[in-house]
């Protein structure tokens, strides 16, 4: 009897210890599992706080900003600097100018990136890998190098402070002309040899085949686009300083005081330059990843 009480005693000391480098395994599993979803979400937590802070500051009277201890949630909230937005500065019309600059350059840059990229894809002339490589170069040139001689063109055009200014220097995008002809390279030229047969000429079958064929590249490029003209600083601090044709980021710098800051005034700003930007990213960003992944493939 003492003898098998012994043995089963052996036995269940024997499984226990087989059993925990099972148990250490699960677990290095599960840690393994979790480990990737644990650091997006703290690497989206410093992206997401400072934002909801920003939203509980625009909507807390400007007395209680600085209060300790700080509190996220505004009590009470009020919408009182959202108003004020319009007695500080013309903040609604430089809300229109922005959208009105940010709209028209982001579609003349996706349509004249779409013809120069299938125009560098798709037809085969002399010194095509050149020109190429001239557009690639032009993204190395810093903007701050070419500001000066920028500025001095639309002087001399009589542009300054005007939209015109903000939209002409933007229309065309090295990046949206590589971007689109990676896109057009994959494109298969039975689309182009049907439509031949069909007798479209080549401006036809851009319009017809080759922009619809491209549509996840022309979502990504517009959403870049959208969002580089959207929070272009310099450009619009140098050649529209007037408040009838400055826009949102111009704006925001303005409503800073030289002695003292407005906080919650400025948050307010901020939050309505944000959200657009939040809107567009949130319709279209499925588009991204595809419009990209798809443009790697052309050689």
């Amino acid at each position: 009897m003492s003898s098998e009480l012994l043995s089963r005693g052996v036995e269940a000391g024997t499984s226990s210890h087989q059993n925990r480098p099972r148990k250490k395994a699960g677990m290095a599993l599960r840690v393994g599992r979790w480990l990737p979803g644990l650091l997006i979400l703290a690497a989206g937590m410093t992206m997401v706080v400072p934002f909801l802070w920003t939203v509980s500051t625009s909507l807390k009277p400007h007395e209680t900003v600085l209060q300790l201890p700080p509190k996220l949630v505004p009590d009470p909230a009020t919408l009182d600097n959202y108003r004020r937005l319009g007695d500080v500065l013309p903040f609604w019309r430089i809300f229109v100018n922005s959208v009105i600059v940010t709209l028209t350059s982001t579609a003349a840059q996706v349509f004249t990136s779409a013809m120069a990229g299938y125009g560098l894809a798709r037809f085969k002339f002399k010194g095509r890998e050149t020109l190429m490589l001239v557009y690639l170069a032009t993204l190395m040139v810093p903007f701050q190098v070419t500001i000066v001689p920028l500025f001095l063109m639309m002087r001399w055009l009589g542009w300054v402070n005007s939209l015109q200014a903000l939209i002409v220097p933007s229309v065309a995008s090295a990046f949206g002309v590589f971007l689109f002809r990676q896109f057009f390279m994959q494109m298969p030229s039975e689309f182009e040899e049907a439509a031949a047969c069909d007798g479209a000429s080549p401006w036809q079958t851009f319009i017809h085949i080759a922009l619809p064929y491209a549509k996840p590249a022309a979502a990504t490029h517009g959403i870049l686009a959208f969002m580089a003209t959207w929070n272009a600083f310099l450009w619009p601090l140098f050649i529209a300083r007037d408040e009838q044709s400055m826009t949102l980021p111009v704006g925001l710098s303005a409503l800073n005081g030289r002695y003292s800051t407005d906080f919650a005034l400025v948050m307010a700003g901020v939050v309505v330059t944000v959200v657009p930007v939040i809107a567009v990213f949130a319709l279209l960003q499925r588009h991204i990843s595809g419009g990209l992944l798809l443009g790697n493939g052309g050689r």
